[in-house]
C-alpha cells in the first residue's frame, strides 16, 4: 500500500520539477531539444520525475482529484522510460510547452488542499 503521508512530497517533487521546465524552456527551441542529447534528456528525465512522483501518489488520492490526467502522466512516464529509444522530440516539446504550464495550477491547488 502507498503511504498516504507521501502524498505532499510527492506533489512538491512534481511542482520542483515543473518549475525547472517552465524556467529553463524558454532557453531552447525544439531544434536545440533535437540536436542537443544533454537538452534533451535533462528534459525528458524532469518529465520522467513527474510521472514517477505521480505513479507514487495514492490511489485514494488519484482518486480523489479525477479531474487531473494521472493516467496519461503515467503513461508519458513508462513510454520515456521504457521505449526510450523512440521518444519524439516533437512530442516532448508539446508536453513542455502545452501540457506542464497547465498542469501547475492543479497541482498547486492539490497541495493547497493537503
Amino acid at each position: 500500500m502507498r503511504e498516504p503521508i507521501r502524498d505532499k512530497e510527492r506533489l512538491q517533487h512534481i511542482l520542483n520539477a515543473i518549475d525547472i521546465i517552465i524556467d529553463r524552456k524558454e532557453a531552447y527551441s525544439v531544434e536545440q531539444l533535437q540536436s542537443d542529447p544533454i537538452i534533451f534528456y535533462g528534459f525528458v528525465k524532469q518529465v520522467e520525475i513527474i510521472g514517477e512522483a505521480v505513479y507514487k501518489l495514492t490511489y485514494e488520492f488519484k482518486d480523489s482529484h479525477s479531474d487531473i490526467e494521472w493516467d496519461a502522466i503515467e503513461g508519458m512516464r513508462h513510454v520515456l522510460v521504457h521505449g526510450y529509444y523512440a521518444i519524439q522530440p516533437d512530442k516532448l516539446w508539446k508536453t513542455i510547452n502545452e501540457d506542464i504550464p497547465l498542469l501547475k495550477p492543479q497541482i498547486l491547488k492539490c497541495l493547497d488542499e493537503l
